[in-house]
């Protein structure tokens, strides 16, 4: 008994994120980004006409994804302007995208509006084309965490590789045949030259950029593989013998360096001019692919420390291949710390897109973005509601997951 209470009352990964206020907040956020249309939209939730029941809200991700919306509205007539039987509106009656012509050139949450009645009322104000704050900031959330997210996803995905493989081979522990190393090299330039140059026309016009850039990163990192793989089964026995020592550690740290010699911010915005027309998935995909240094040098850090330890040994002397080693027993043992550098790296996510999105870098102005609301308080210094409340809520973001990447850190493993 008194060993079940222990095991219950120790501070874990999971109670934290359920008992500790900013996991409530991370949760509240998340809640926002999945679910913001059903708090703020001018479609309604469920409506009934003429005996048949309607889901617009759910109908409007189904257009998304260029599927029918199953309703369609009169030319010329509004949401609320139908005669449904039944109706359940959102709390906030217009998504951050919605137009109030009435209510122009930011008009203030204490100012007179012209509206139909409370229901209507931009409770924080407008912006200067009629789209209402709070529902913008809403429409914020998803865009800052999709940002942070996904770019730190890029950037985890490229950083634990070449991390992983500089702590554990380090500078003499990867030893290659002259004809491996062509082949691994010729790869690597075949599979540049088709990935990012043969479809540096798609990438940059696609529509859809980020299922575009991650087709090219298979191309990038398949064909290296698969012509590897083909020279190990076809040329075994040619392979043995004399093997070429590879400073990986070496290799990766100086690439490291190199990415910290340029500033961040301008790097991103070099980038971005390359491209004719950058959209929001642009602007991820490339804070992804240069925020990778911080995570590979502390996936490296903990690699050196735990590839000495004795099951690392035992596994060694079992033969185990290097990558089951990597993956099943040196990676899981090395997550903790990764994480609170991924929780860091998700708030300058954030942050480096809102800054572009304040400079009016990147993201198209339909994208509803915290810095992008921020410029225009920048327009029109009167307008102290458009810094404010965007301000707060970026400001509380940011907060929040530096504090959460420093309690991942407390809490006992």
């Amino acid at each position: 008994m008194n060993r079940q209470i222990m095991r219950s009352t120790k501070p874990g990964l999971y109670s934290y994120l359920l008992t500790d206020w900013k996991g409530k907040f991370l949760a509240i956020w998340i809640f926002l980004a999945l679910g913001g249309d059903f708090i703020a939209n001018e479609r309604p939730i469920i409506a009934k006409v003429d005996g048949q029941i309607y889901l617009p809200v759910l109908s409007g991700y189904a257009e998304y994804f260029g599927y029918s919306s199953g309703y369609q509205l009169p030319l010329g007539t509004s949401w609320q302007d139908q005669a449904w039987d039944f109706v359940l509106f959102p709390l906030i009656p217009y998504s951050g995208a919605t137009i109030d012509i009435d209510n122009l050139n930011f008009t203030g949450p204490f100012e007179k509006q012209r509206i139909q009645s409370n229901r209507y009322r931009h409770w924080l104000g407008t912006d200067s084309v009629g789209r209402d704050v709070a529902a913008g900031i809403i429409e914020g959330v998803r865009t800052s965490l999709l940002a942070g997210v996904f770019a730190m996803s890029i950037a985890a995905l490229i950083g634990i590789f070449l991390g992983s493989l500089a702590g554990y081979y380090g500078d003499s522990g990867l030893q290659l045949h002259p004809v491996q190393f062509l082949t691994l090299l010729f790869g690597m330039i075949a599979g540049s030259w088709i990935a990012w140059g043969g479809r540096n026309y798609v990438l940059i016009h696609s529509t859809t950029p980020l299922r575009e850039w991650i087709v090219s990163l298979l191309i990038f990192l398949s064909i290296p593989a698969l012509l590897y793989l083909l020279v190990s089964l076809f040329f075994k026995n040619k392979t043995a013998g004399y093997k070429l020592n590879i400073p990986v550690d070496l290799m990766v740290m100086r690439l490291v360096e190199l990415f910290h010699a340029i500033p961040l911010l301008l790097l991103i915005i070099a980038l971005l001019a390359v491209i004719k027309k950058p959209s929001f998935w642009h602007v991820v995909i490339i804070i992804g692919l240069v925020s990778w240094t911080g995570i590979a040098r502390f996936a490296r850090a903990e690699f050196l420390r735990i590839r000495h330890l004795e099951f690392v040994e035992a596994s060694k002397v079992l033969g185990f291949s290097d990558l089951r080693i990597i993956a099943k027993h040196i990676l899981p043992n090395a997550i903790r710390p990764l994480l609170i550098v991924f929780s860091f790296g998700v708030a300058g996510a954030i942050l480096a897109e809102s800054v572009l999105s304040f400079l009016g870098i990147g993201n198209p102005g339909e994208v509803i973005t915290w810095g992008g609301m921020l410029r225009q308080a920048r327009s029109n210094i009167s307008a102290w509601w458009m810094a404010l409340f965007p301000g707060l809520a970026l400001f509380s973001t940011l907060v929040v997951f530096n504090l959460w990447g420093e309690t991942l850190g407390k809490i006992k493993p």
